[in-house]
């Protein structure tokens, strides 16, 4: 009996059993093949993801160190433009200063010219009160005049 049991099962179920395990075999393969080339793949985008990474921290590096040149350079003109600034400002003031000075001195010579006349006028009126006086100073400016 085991005989025939195993004849009918040699005859009708050993090669479906076997094509049946070949075929689940060969689906076990494919399914490792592809999670291999799965693993491959994320490998791959991994490696591709960390160079994009370090392409851009070296983009992010040379944008602040733009930044921060750009900055240095706007301070370093603006002190120049303040210092150019100042040292016309400070020119301006010293013209300013200098023609004040001499409207000054210009102002100092009339009025001293103008007290001189009055000075000079209050000193000829008093010694030249009497006219015997006036007429002897004309005499004395004429002759000296003359000489000259």
């Amino acid at each position: 009996m085991f005989g025939i049991v195993l004849w009918v099962l040699k005859k009708f179920a050993w090669k479906p059993i076997l094509n049946a395990l070949r075929d689940r075999e060969m689906s076990i393969q494919d399914a490792l093949l592809s999670a291999e080339n799965a693993r491959k793949e994320m490998e791959e985008l991994k490696a591709g993801n960390e160079l994009l990474l370090a392409e851009a921290r070296l983009e992010r590096d040379r944008i602040l160190k733009e930044g921060k040149d750009m900055k240095v350079q706007m301070i370093s003109q603006a002190k120049e433009e303040a210092f150019e600034e100042a040292k016309k400002i400070v020119q301006a003031a010293k013209e300013d200063i200098e023609q004040e000075k001499n409207a000054a001195i210009l102002d100092i010579k009339v009025k001293v010219t103008e007290l001189s006349v009055v000075i000079a006028e209050k000193i000829l009126r008093e010694k030249l009160g009497d006219s015997e006086e006036q007429k002897q100073l004309i005499d004395k400016l004429m002759n000296e005049i003359k000489l000259n």
